[in-house]
């Protein structure tokens, strides 16, 4: 078997056995399967019959709507300790947000991640290891069906939850397919075929106004996991879309605090969003493995307190430095300029396909608020936009201020 299926053989002796007990006498930690190392916790193994229960109508990809009594499956009736979530995306910077919160809810955990993971493949199996602990640790490959499919098979246990939050870490063209698209299909895929009756998908606020690449593809597959559940009514989903993090808006913090200006496009009043945290959005997408009311939905999502735009951003971070006030305005006009030239270079050039596509993900953050947006009267609402936690972006402004920005680097996804 090729390394880059690497994948935990040992299989239970019966549907009550556990990893526990399988190895309580090898290695309790770690094991070391086919020259890969493979974390444990405890995993309930057992299966039980599904039900039969009325087809729900379920709401579109476009608009969410409230159902008159919920699906229920077996894994619902059960413990969290004898749940199984499968987590894909378990090492981007949500993802691992979203397993400690598992873990910490007492779930038992297989995370996926690839051998090397991080931005460029910068972390080893051990760098794995050790930001998924607490979960059983799977090697893999999402971005191929056939090897996602032997990993679990190689598991020898059901699914009863699939938790994706898989999402392209440039927002370039065919990685936007290939990610949040293609990928996170194989997931449901792979999924479904070992028992799994719920999906959680981590999508995205924006994509209710679909102007870019990544917004298409999530929303392809946002049609086709509702398509899932009203095919089968014994599977359910729960689409999270939440507005901005906190590490997105965090870019600028140190510019402020050593003396230099803020910038924003416009008058600073184009965009508005209610950011969230990260472990607050975990606790949410957590919050929709058992939770009732959060079953067959699309779920827009923000942090607490009233929607802010770049400009009251701005003000709030030089009176936390205790800075004078310094703004740079730039045209939003010079974007334009800036993506019709590179719009037309594309059709000579097709290699800068990508760079068209980064120009206008940067245009659309810069002037599209990340709120509820309504087709009809083509504006975005604060009021509409659903609040979650307790975490404000002004606690994230003064440690930011006193720490820095390490562990909230933006990486590859510096528009997002």
């Amino acid at each position: 078997m090729s390394t880059s299926a690497i994948l935990c053989s040992i299989r239970p002796t019966s549907s009550s056995s556990t990893f526990k007990n399988l190895l309580s006498s090898h290695y309790p930690n770690k094991i070391q399967t086919n020259s890969s190392p493979f974390s444990i916790i405890p995993l309930n193994l057992s299966k039980s019959p599904v039900s039969n229960r009325k087809r729900l109508n379920l709401v579109t990809a476009s608009a969410p709507a409230a159902l008159e009594s919920p699906p229920k499956s077996s894994f619902r009736d059960k413990p969290p300790k004898d749940i199984n979530v499968l987590v894909v995306g378990s090492t981007g910077y949500i993802g691992n947000f979203v397993v400690k919160e598992l873990v910490k809810r007492g779930f038992n955990v297989i995370a996926i991640c690839r051998e090397k993971s991080g931005i460029r493949g910068k972390n080893s199996k051990e760098d794995a290891l050790n930001r998924l602990n607490g979960a059983n640790v799977c090697f893999s490959d999402v971005t191929q069906l056939e090897i996602l499919q032997r990993s679990l098979e190689n598991l020898g246990v059901s699914i009863d939850v699939v938790v994706s939050c898989l999402a392209s870490r440039t927002g370039g063209v065919k990685d936007s397919w290939k990610i949040d698209y293609e990928a996170t299909k194989n997931s449901l895929l792979a999924g479904k075929k070992f028992g799994a009756k719920h999906f959680v998908l981590l999508s995205a606020i924006c994509v209710q106004k679909p102007l870019l690449e990544f917004q298409r593809a999530k929303l392809k597959f946002e049609a086709e996991l509702i398509k899932e559940a009203e095919e089968d009514d014994t599977f359910s989903y729960s689409i999270v879309r939440p507005t901005a993090f906190f590490k997105s808006l965090g870019g600028q913090v140190e510019l402020v605090k050593d003396g230099k200006p803020y910038v924003m496009f416009g008058d600073g009043k184009l965009c508005a969003c209610k950011p969230i945290s990260e472990p607050d959005l975990a606790s949410f997408i957590a919050d929709c493995v058992l939770k009732p009311d959060n079953i067959n939905k699309i779920l827009p999502i923000g942090g607490p307190g009233k929607a802010l735009t770049p400009l009251e951003q701005g003000e709030m971070l030089f009176k936390l430095a205790g800075k004078k006030p310094n703004f740079i305005k730039v045209p939003i006009e010079i974007m334009d300029f800036v993506i019709g030239v590179l719009d037309f270079l594309v059709n000579i050039f097709p290699p800068l396909e990508d760079a068209a596509e980064f120009g206008k993900i940067g245009r659309y953050y810069a002037a599209e608020s990340m709120l509820i947006y309504d087709p009809e009267t083509k504006r975005y609402s604060d009021e509409d936009t659903p609040s979650y936690g307790k975490d404000t972006l002004e606690d994230f402004f003064k440690k930011v201020l006193e720490e820095g920005m390490a562990g909230q680097e933006l990486g590859e996804q510096t528009f997002f």
